[in-house]
Parts: structure tokens; C-alpha cells; sequence
């Protein structure tokens, strides 16, 4: 499907800049006071404030126009969850990524239940269209329960040592917590972990390219693909 063209309508700023914002806020650990020092310094005047409303209106359709990683039958789901609290209330964000710590989906759940490990497989069937050749997760035994029902041929291992993978990718998003000095709600949090997640799968180079070159080479087509997504010659 093709998707009809980003408008810029009506914004006195230049794609090039709004674009370059919401990069810079979405790809690294930065507040959007930050973003706006960092602008100013390049004599570009512009409200934090006008920099979360760039991210909330176009951040969710660049994320949507990115290039997905192709399915296969031979990937591996590593499946976990991780608690956050928001207004002083526990949610959990279920996170899947593959083999090679590729981001596949993420879903903000109020429960920690087979109910909750459930909704999460059937996206990520829905998603993919395919099945994995293996799922891993910890010792929560939601995960198995949801596995009979949802996908009962795909081996399942369960082992909390295992799981290295789906727990690291916690991680980058804990320091962004951090630095925003928490969420405001489960959808702030969702719309945010979307737009954060593809930018990573974007720039963060595969496991398997490792050298000097490779992460240059594969960071130069992620920025060659960013500015074709946005729109920004």
C-alpha cells in the first residue's frame, strides 16, 4: 500500500529541521530542552514545547514508513517484560526482539498474566505472518500457557539465562525513562516506545555487523533511508 506524501502545510519551519528534531530527540538519550539548546546553538529558535508537538504529530508516521526487517521461519522471538510506573500505578511493557536484537513489537499492558503474554503473541503472529523456529523467554509460565494456545508447534524454552537478549533491550529505554523523568500515561508511553523502537532498528546495526566499516556503511543507509522517509533532500 502506498501511503499518501508527509505534509509540511502550514509549519513556518522547514521539513529539514522538523525532521532533524524529532531525530534528534527520538535517537538519543536527550530532553527536549536539550533538542532545543542544541538547535539554538545552530541559531534555530524553537520551543521545547513545539518540539513535542513535531514528535507526537509526525514521529508516529515516520516510524510507520520505515523498512521492516523481513520474517523468516528461522527467526528466534525473545520475549520479555518489563514494569513501569506511571502515575503511581504498575504497568508492563511487553517487548519481543530476534536473534539479532531487532526490535518485532512492543504493547503497554496493565496485567502480568497469561491473558497479557497472549495479546502479545497474536500481534506478533499478525505482524510477521509467520511463526518463529523458536521462542525464549524467562520462568514466567504466562508465556507458555499463551504459547499452547496461540502457536503450540514452536519450540519453547524457558530459562531466565537465556533470555540475555529480550532483557538488554530494556535497557536504552530505561536511560530515555530516566532522562524524561518518566511517562504520563500508558499512551504517551506506547506512542513513544513506537517511534523509539524503529529508530533504533533503523541505526542500531545487526549483532552480526560488528566492524568499523559495517556500522559506518549501515549508518550512512539508515541516514540515506531517514531523509528519504522524511522527506528532506
Amino acid at each position: 500500500m502506498i501511503m499518501p506524501a508527509i505534509s509540511y502545510k502550514r509549519h513556518r519551519f522547514p521539513p529539514q529541521i522538523i525532521a532533524h528534531a524529532v531525530w534528534l530527540y527520538y535517537r538519543f538519550p536527550l530532553s527536549l530542552r536539550l533538542v532545543e539548546e542544541m538547535l539554538l546553538e545552530r541559531a534555530i529558535v524553537v520551543s521545547y514545547e513545539t518540539i513535542r508537538r513535531w514528535g507526537k504529530k509526525f514521529g508516529p508516521d515516520y516510524a510507520r514508513r520505515l523498512r521492516r526487517k523481513q520474517p523468516s521461519r528461522d527467526d528466534i522471538w525473545h520475549l520479555d517484560e518489563v514494569v513501569i510506573t506511571i502515575a503511581g500505578r504498575k504497568h508492563w511493557l511487553w517487548r519481543a526482539v530476534d536473534q539479532d536484537g531487532y526490535v518485532l513489537d512492543e504493547i503497554v499492558q496493565n496485567r502480568r498474566n497469561t491473558k497479557a503474554a497472549k495479546r502479545l503473541l497474536t500481534r506478533l503472529l499478525k505482524k510477521h505472518g509467520v511463526a518463529p523456529k523458536r521462542m525464549i523467554t524467562d520462568k514466567l509460565r504466562s508465556y507458555g500457557a499463551a504459547k499452547r494456545q496461540v502457536m503450540p508447534d514452536v519450540e519453547h524454552r524457558s530459562h531466565k539465562g537465556l533470555n540475555n537478549r529480550a532483557e538488554n533491550s530494556h535497557v536504552p529505554l530505561r536511560k530515555r525513562e530516566r532522562v524524561m523523568q518518566g511517562f504520563r500515561s500508558p499512551g504517551s508511553l506506547q506512542r513513544f516506545v513506537s517511534i523509539f523502537s524503529a529508530l533504533r532498528n533503523l541505526f542500531v546495526p545487526p549483532r552480526s555487523k560488528r566492524s568499523a566499516l559495517a556500522t559506518h556503511i549501515h549508518r550512512l543507509q539508515a541516514m540515506a533511508e531517514w531523509k528519504a522517509v522524511t522527506v528532506v533532500s
